[in-house]
């Protein structure tokens, strides 16, 4: 059996698709690592919010105690006792 050999078009075919699924390839590999990028800000967003939830959790779950209302009154209105100096460092 004689095989045919394939001619030049089908040649300069197969390279443009070759090239053509090179560069589709590579495009997807950088919309994927932009997608990871992405991924990884998100996720840091959720546990910052995550970690304010538990804070917010804590505070109402123990609105009672006078420590935490000392810390609230400190941190949120700014109060402070009389005569207390305050120290900001930058």
């Amino acid at each position: 059996m004689k095989l045919k050999r394939a001619g030049i078009l089908t040649k300069v075919i197969v390279v443009i698709m070759l090239v053509y699924a090179v560069s589709t390839l590579s495009g997807l590999y950088s919309d994927i690592n932009a997608a990871k990028a992405e991924m990884a800000r998100v996720q840091d967003e959720v546990d910052a919010q995550n970690a304010e939830n538990a804070e917010l959790e804590y505070a109402a779950d123990n609105s009672d105690d006078p420590s935490v209302i000392e810390d609230i009154a400190r941190d949120k209105l700014g109060l402070v006792y009389p005569n207390e100096e305050i120290f900001q460092v930058d």
